[in-house]
């Protein structure tokens, strides 16, 4: 068999992540710190998978809708509405996806045509740029910068529209830099695509996880871009519930019609005994003021704050990240790329980071540092890298 000639180009082009290198050696390396990861260390709350367990003897194995249990759309309905001021019809404007990644995987492939060009701020999450190649779609990279707080300015994002624009995807708060827009910000990002028939595609993913008094807010919200926004979220991050598979996404009811077309043959619905868990999550945040999120949000903003403390202790800059649960210290002085300074530190002193290369070439020279653990490892780490750095400054 020639498996060359069997396999589609458009997959064979798309290398594998690179931060799987690092997950590979972790496992080996059993003294290991890692700051790589970019999950909750905290386990899901009890009463959240005791809802799932319940449902699990109660008989709740079966398919759900296509589009997620109703009583599950209508939870996330009122959450939008409480928290972001965004109204979505749980009857046609929502579907409950297995994790907020199959969300960016239909409204990419709901859209896209061969050719149609995709504008993704350069760093961000590995996941776009993979699948806007296998979709056929041609990547356009927005940089951001330090100096801006990796926040996408208007002005770049308006030079990078050409006649094929089809789709802006919008990742804030940010992974890997912690950057957030703010509504000054995203009400400029929305003169410029308030007249075209650009798509926004929003990953709020991180969106319950911002700091210093700040509120996220979304883009749908901003007057304008409701119309042509596809939201996606999910329960991974703010409710520490990464296994289990569980976010959606809300947008117009014509756009979220044909996405539903491709989950029906591809997922059929997102996991039962899942979505009771998700509706838990919601009701319980209700009943309780969301607790368990600000316990949560009060600890990673405890070690936000130590790890920026030690990082400008060793003398590597970093700007303040606002949102999500990373840091993405600039390493330059070192005289290390960010691929060498990774690959050293672990190998040298067993702490593993994440290139700031992995997500982009925006983020040569910075690396990415994930503060979702435990305090003691991250005071831990930053003694290594401050004995790391001195060897490589003389």
């Amino acid at each position: 068999m020639n498996y060359e000639k069997l396999l589609s180009p458009r997959v064979t082009s798309v290398p594998p992540s690179p931060i799987r290198k690092y997950f590979d050696i972790l496992s080996e390396m059993k003294d290991a710190i890692s700051l790589s990861v970019g999950e909750p260390d905290f386990d899901t709350p009890w009463h959240i998978s005791d809802s799932a367990i319940d449902s699990i003897r109660d008989g709740g194995t079966h398919y759900t809708p296509n589009r997620g249990a109703m009583a599950l759309r209508k939870a996330i309905s009122a959450y939008l509405l409480d928290r972001y001021e965004l109204s979505y019809d749980p009857a046609t404007q929502i579907l409950v996806t297995v994790g907020a990644s199959e969300g960016i995987d239909l409204a990419l492939r709901a859209v896209l045509e061969p050719g149609d060009e995709v504008i993704i701020p350069d760093p961000s999450y590995v996941s776009y740029v993979p699948v806007v190649t296998m979709c056929g779609g041609t990547v356009v990279p927005l940089k951001t910068r330090q100096e801006d707080e990796f926040r996408m300015r208007a002005d770049v994002l308006k030079s990078a529209i050409t006649p094929k624009t089809k789709v802006v995807i919008f990742p804030y708060p940010n992974n890997p830099t912690g950057g957030i827009m703010e509504r000054t910000d995203l009400e400029e990002v929305a003169a410029v695509l308030r007249d075209t028939n650009i798509m926004i595609i929003s990953d709020e993913i991180y969106s319950e996880l911002t700091y210093n008094d700040l509120h996220h807010v979304s883009i749908a919200s901003i007057d304008g871009m409701y119309e042509r926004t596809i939201v996606l979220n999910g329960f991974s991050k703010s409710f520490a519930m990464t296994g289990w598979r569980q976010g959606y996404l809300c947008g117009p009811a014509p756009l979220v019609d044909q996405m539903v077309k491709i989950h029906q043959y591809t997922m059929l619905c997102a996991p039962s005994m899942g979505q009771a868990a998700a509706l838990s999550a919601l009701e319980n945040a209700v009943q309780d003021n969301y607790a368990d999120v600000e316990r949560m949000k009060k600890t990673y903003n405890i070690r936000r704050r130590m790890l920026l403390a030690g990082l400008r202790d060793i003398g590597l800059p970093c700007f303040e990240p606002k949102g999500a649960f990373y840091a993405f210290p600039d390493i330059r002085s070192t005289g290390l790329t960010s691929d060498q300074f990774c690959d050293e530190f672990l190998m040298q002193q067993h702490v593993a980071c994440v290139p700031g290369t992995a997500f982009g070439e925006s983020g040569e020279g910075f690396i990415r540092i994930s503060y979702a653990t435990a305090t003691k490892d991250i005071e831990r780490a930053l003694e290594k890298m401050s004995v790391f750095v001195k060897q490589y400054r003389g």
